[in-house]
């Protein structure tokens, strides 16, 4: 017991040692004419890659707590004005200027203003065009809205493809007509009217850049030892960051004798990846304290154990594809979507039992995909990397499209009576199964696209509507949609991809990714108000939210490829509301 005592002494010893100490910088942002700039954010970054951000208030003032010690930059950003930089110091004041063109100004807006340039014809091509190429990335970035002809855009469309998007004939012939007329790099007049809260000078945000350009680093958790886990499902690897030293580290898992992508080897880069043979997608700690992820290329249960740092593999079995989301329930078993095959899983990690629910396979071409999918991917391994189950998949001679799929995603435990939910994306279906019976319900969803839903604590459903930009609660005693938000834009005309949304344990505060104007969103459900957050960093495609002890909410930035975040690399980033409880301010929600 003393050397137990010994030893925890001097844990605590060196955790104060390492801890870094933060400092006090102070400052203004104003307009070359003088005027104060609400809102600006005011970011110092080191060599690092590290970089912590605070927004400025209504008198265009902020005071930045930082750790960074040394040299380091510190940059202002607002709409409308070039960025401003300057060396760190205890007292900053920056003169932003106005943007000199009209071309600097559209090439500083976000993906959003840019997107909404895309002239269509036909309201479903643009449907499917938000479901399909916008699916994990943004489109209207500086690096997809460059000019490109019809035969580029169609190299680009038939990569994509391969990648996992699934098109129409019809769909590629339009898609390509309508990128090649309407991206030709002229300049977008579009005015941005951001909502400025007063909650919004309290905030701060803390990012810390890793791995490379192709580093696929989708879902991270937070460890019951502190750390930040992150699976990056392009490489294999499972990043480990200590947000107290801002030490980041990775462990390799091994390949295991598995062909390169996995079920999907027939692939030239499945789902994006290109040196993946586990492809971890989705991690989540269970009562044991072990690191569990869906591994999607191999179907496999992956687990990491922190206190031996190796790693066990679990095979999902049977015609399983594409694991994807996971979640714990209260007595410790782990459930978890099959993206590809349209099932259910269920671990019980202790004896290692896993059981596979089917789903209703809504409709003969899902029923086919449900039945043949398996067959596609293993024929396709045959002949090479070559894009093979393409050509034989049933997507195109049908002229469904994405519509053959499913697609079962998010996936939540209902904290009353511990029934599983979960969404279906393509079918736009949101389902339930007893825990204990395993029977299935499903219900037609009131908005398209029901992404990555989560449970407040009283038993209401959260659900993000990808494809219309709305946030919606679903009464799941009884089984129907109640309430439906759009997501603020940052004009009228703009539109918002919620990815994923997160209730905060403490605040019941909906924490949503907004995915398309860099932004994320704070939702209250009692004043029924957003506040929004301005990335620091430009080509925010934001993941899953966790919350830290202290209430930071945190999340991955992971736009597919990496090498178009701004930065050129992928970011966990956490960021502080500086409130407690409730937003007495905000723009209040359409509903």
């Amino acid at each position: 017991m003393k050397n137990r005592i010994k030893a925890l002494a001097f844990l605590v010893l060196i955790a104060s040692v390492t801890a870094l100490e933060a400092r006090t910088i102070t400052g203004s942002v104003k307009s070359d004419k003088g005027t104060a700039i609400a809102g600006a954010t005011v970011t110092i970054t080191n060599a690092d890659g590290y970089s912590e951000s605070v927004y400025t208030d209504a008198s265009g003032n902020f005071r930045l707590q930082s750790v960074i010690e040394g040299r380091a930059t510190m940059r202002a950003r607002a709409y409308g004005f070039a960025d401003a930089v300057a060396n760190a110091a205890p007292a900053v004041h920056f003169r932003m200027q106005h943007h000199a063109s009209e071309a600097l100004y559209s090439q500083d807006l976000p993906a959003s203003a840019h997107v909404v340039t895309l002239q269509w014809d036909d309201e479903k091509m643009q449907k499917d065009f938000v479901s399909q190429c916008q699916f994990c990335h943004q489109i209207g970035n500086a690096t997809t809205r460059r000019a490109r002809d019809e035969d580029t855009w169609e190299s680009v469309i038939t990569r994509m493809q391969g990648y996992g998007s699934v098109l129409t004939w019809e769909n590629e012939r339009v898609f390509r007509k309508v990128l090649a007329s309407s991206f030709r790099e002229e300049p977008v007049k579009t005015v941005l009217t951001p909502d400025v809260s007063p909650q919004l000078s309290k905030a701060s945000v803390r990012e810390w850049s890793f791995g490379d350009g192709s580093s696929y680093v989708h879902d991270i958790e937070l460890g019951r030892d502190g750390l930040i886990y992150g699976v990056d499902m392009g490489s294999d690897r499972l990043w480990i960051l200590n947000p107290k030293t801002n030490q980041i580290d990775f462990k390799q898992m091994p390949p295991n004798d598995l062909p390169l992508g996995g079920l999907f080897s027939g692939g030239v880069a499945p789902l994006g990846t290109f040196a993946a043979y586990h492809g971890p997608h989705s991690i989540v700690e269970g009562p044991d304290g072990k690191m569990y992820m869906t591994c999607s290329l191999s179907a496999e249960i992956c687990i990491y154990d922190p206190s031996t740092e190796q790693f066990e593999f679990l095979p999902t079995g049977g015609d399983t594809i594409y694991p994807h989301t996971l979640r714990f329930d209260k007595k410790g078993i782990l459930w978890f979507t099959f993206a590809l095959s349209n099932q259910i899983g269920r671990l019980d990690p202790q004896t290692k039992e896993m059981k596979i629910i089917d789903l209703p396979s809504n409709g003969f071409w899902r029923w086919l995909s449900d039945a043949m999918l398996p067959t596609i991917l293993k024929v396709s391994s045959w002949f090479g990397k070559r894009d093979l189950y393409i050509t034989l998949s049933h997507h195109k001679t049908s002229g469904e499209g994405h519509n053959v799929l499913n697609l079962p995603y998010g996936i939540d435990i209902d904290p009353v009576d511990g029934s599983i939910w979960y969404s279906k994306l393509y079918a736009g279906i949101i389902g339930r199964v007893d825990a204990d019976t395993l029977a299935v319900e499903e219900f037609e969803s009131a908005r398209r696209g029901p992404r990555r839903l989560r449970f407040d604590q009283k038993g209401v459903l959260w659900i993000p509507s990808f494809e219309e930009g709305y946030l919606m609660t679903f009464n799941t005693k009884e089984r129907k949609f109640e309430k439906e938000y759009r997501l603020p834009t940052l004009a009228p005309d703009q539109y918002e991809t919620p990815y994923a949304l997160n209730v905060h344990p403490k605040t019941g505060e909906i924490w949503i990714t907004a995915n398309l104007s860099d932004r994320w969103f704070r939702f209250d459900p009692q004043s029924e108000s957003f506040v929004s957050y301005p990335s620091p960093t430009r080509v925010a495609f934001m993941r899953d939210f966790i919350f830290l002890p202290d209430g930071q909410a945190c999340t991955s930035n992971s736009n597919l490829p990496a090498a178009s975040i701004e930065g050129g690399r992928p970011k966990i980033v956490c960021i502080d509301a500086g409130v407690d409880q409730g937003i007495p301010a905000g723009i209040q929600a359409g509903k």
